[in-house]
């Protein structure tokens, strides 16, 4: 079994490691829930399917990084575990709405924001049953501004994933205009 303080001492030690290499920002916890079994994407980068362990696990883990003095980042906002689809090769496509999203992806990055985490990435997801036409959430003001910041009060550092990953520029057809977005979305 794991425990808060299994995850603490993980993100102490290795948030000690990368200060160690000069490092101060770690892309690290990935809270996103493992309900795709099929995923290799998440798969054993997810604390575990359950929203409220994996949203202790994820602040535990955040709490050792910032004791050892690198800034932690909770990824993939708002949730890369319910799809098998590697966004690094393709935008995935997450069927759910809102309200599932309410009761499931987001009660980690609550807890995580709740614990003060200073930064978060937002991952290039696509939702269609909440933003049509298949707008990747790291480029969506809804999912950044309105909801990331306006209604869960997250107040810290919004950084993208890797704007070169085709998740990102399948959707804008060039990199240049991916970032545009990004900037205006909130990142």
């Amino acid at each position: 079994a794991a425990y808060p303080a299994d995850a603490w001492y993980s993100g102490y030690y290795i948030a000690k490691e990368l200060r160690a290499l000069g490092i101060n920002m770690n892309f690290a916890p990935t809270v996103d829930l493992y309900t795709n079994f099929d995923s290799s994407v998440i798969g054993s980068r997810s604390f575990d399917h359950d929203p409220h362990f994996s949203g202790i696990m994820g602040a535990s883990f955040a709490a050792g990084c910032m004791a050892a003095g690198v800034i932690p980042t909770a990824k993939h906002f708002p949730g890369h575990g319910d799809t098998g689809a590697d966004s690094h090769g393709k935008l995935p496509v997450i069927d759910i709405d809102l309200q599932t999203m309410r009761s499931r992806e987001l009660i980690p990055f609550e807890y995580l924001i709740r614990a003060h985490i200073p930064a978060v990435m937002s991952g290039h997801l696509s939702f269609p049953q909440i933003v049509e036409g298949n707008k990747p959430a790291s480029l969506s003001g809804f999912f950044l501004t309105a909801l990331l910041r306006g209604e869960m009060g997250f107040d810290g550092l919004i950084i993208t994933d890797d704007m070169m990953m085709n998740g990102a520029t399948s959707y804008t057809g060039a990199v240049s205009a991916a970032v545009s977005l990004a900037v205006e979305a909130g990142n």
